[in-house]
Order: C-alpha cells, then sequence, then structure tokens
C-alpha cells in the first residue's frame, strides 16, 4: 500500500506532537490503551509509567501515575466498599 493510500491511523500513529518519548517504544501506549479498551485513568497510568524514562520528568511522571492509580482506587473500588458497608 503506497502512503497516499494508508489509513488516517497509521498517519495519526506515526505523528507524536511534542516530542518523541513514545516514537521508540516496541508498542505505543495509545496502542496498547486502546487495544485493551482501557478508560482514562488507566491509560494515564500506563502513559505515565511509559514515559518516565525518557520525558526527563522522571519523578513526576511516576507521582502522576501513582496518583491516576490512587484515583482508581478511590472512584472505583471505594463504591464497592461503601455499598458492602451500607454506605
Amino acid at each position: 500500500m503506497s502512503e497516499d493510500q494508508s489509513t488516517p491511523c497509521s498517519k495519526a500513529l506515526a505523528t507524536q506532537v511534542g516530542g518523541n518519548h513514545y516514537r521508540d517504544c516496541g508498542i505505543q501506549p495509545v496502542e496498547y490503551i486502546h487495544a485493551n479498551k482501557l478508560d482514562y485513568f488507566e491509560g494515564n497510568v500506563v502513559k505515565y509509567i511509559t514515559r518516565h524514562r525518557t520525558k526527563g520528568q522522571g519523578r513526576k511522571d511516576i507521582e502522576k501515575a501513582i496518583h491516576y492509580a490512587q484515583l482508581i482506587l478511590e472512584l472505583d473500588y471505594n463504591k464497592e466498599r461503601n455499598i458492602v458497608n451500607g454506605k
């Protein structure tokens, strides 16, 4: 298939706006997130963990990943616990 006939998705995956910290990944986070139907919070955990060594904001990216994981715990799992506890 010539480049003119490539899908819009392949062109979008080949383009990264604002750096190249995902381009060298074996699979880009967006591909993994989409293939596994992850939600916004889960996707951000994957995104920040994937880039923490390459973007130059390592500690900050790990803190962001932890924050999104904490949000998942609070928003998804506290509801279940509160229902069990009658709240």
